[in-house]
């Protein structure tokens, strides 16, 4: 498979490049999955044959996408297992997905849900500086934590039939709220005319009882009210990814 990547999942050169160009921009794909129960059918050499052949493409990819997975077995009935994919080329998702679906286990698992977003500098951030500050960056900085809840979110056009004043007014209020937790991770990313939302946020933490706290106080701020969508939600449990394809039970 012949294709320009940067070494080691790096962006691509930049040489002679704009300002904006300088400054290379990630893909952020969320992919969930569900296994047909059939799998756990198959004589045991078969599965195992199916997994190994599965994890080894899965680590073959991993070279040059970040890759993290997560569990939801038990948590959501139409979801297994998450894959949280990082790449500056999207092209590297459907090839990772092409191969992983050639696999003996492969050819059980099904595509739930997906999401694709990309990386960009938050217009709201710069009157709120402070450290690991995510909107500032372009690239993703996983904090690994325990576990993420990922959901797509929108606003309504009335949301952007308001001053730019007035919107950094209400971001502000909503800012400061995030400033309570600051053991909980926020990761944005943009969808605008990618797919049917307009950002996908998640969450990392190592207690879900803050998350829960956090997302009822911001329930209260002004920018709140200009919410459109929110939902499906995905809280997801972080392991390795051998451990998370052995909770599946095959």
């Amino acid at each position: 498979m012949q294709t320009a990547r940067g070494h080691g999942g790096g962006p691509p050169a930049t040489e002679g490049a704009s300002p904006a160009e300088a400054q290379p921009r990630q893909f952020v794909n969320f992919l969930y999955c569900k296994l047909d129960p059939a799998f756990r059918r198959l004589p045991k050499d078969e599965r195992d044959r199916g997994i190994a052949e599965w994890l080894a493409v899965y680590h073959e990819f991993r070279q040059h996408v970040m890759v993290y997975p997560y569990t939801l077995f038990g948590i959501r009935p139409e979801v297994d297992f998450m894959l949280w994919r990082i790449s500056y080329r999207v092209e590297d998702f459907t090839e990772m997905s092409t191969a992983l679906a050639r696999t003996g286990l492969g050819a059980y698992v099904d595509t739930a849900h997906s999401s694709l977003s990309m990386t960009k500098r938050s217009v709201y951030v710069d009157e709120h500086v402070h450290d690991d500050q995510e909107g500032a960056r372009t690239t993703i900085v996983p904090a690994e934590r325990k576990y993420i809840v990922v959901y797509p979110f929108e606003k309504t056009r009335e949301w952007y039939r308001l001053t730019s004043h007035a919107r950094q007014g209400m971001m502000n209020e909503h800012i400061e709220v995030g400033h309570k937790y600051p053991q909980i991770k926020l990761n944005t990313t943009y969808s605008f005319g990618l797919d049917d939302q307009e950002f996908v946020v998640a969450f990392e933490t190592d207690y879900l009882e803050q998350f829960v706290d956090l997302v009822m106080e911001m329930r209260e701020s002004q920018a709140s009210s200009y919410t459109k969508r929110d939902t499906p939600i995905y809280t997801c449990i972080r392991g390795d990814i051998e451990a998370v394809i052995d909770s599946l039970g095959g």
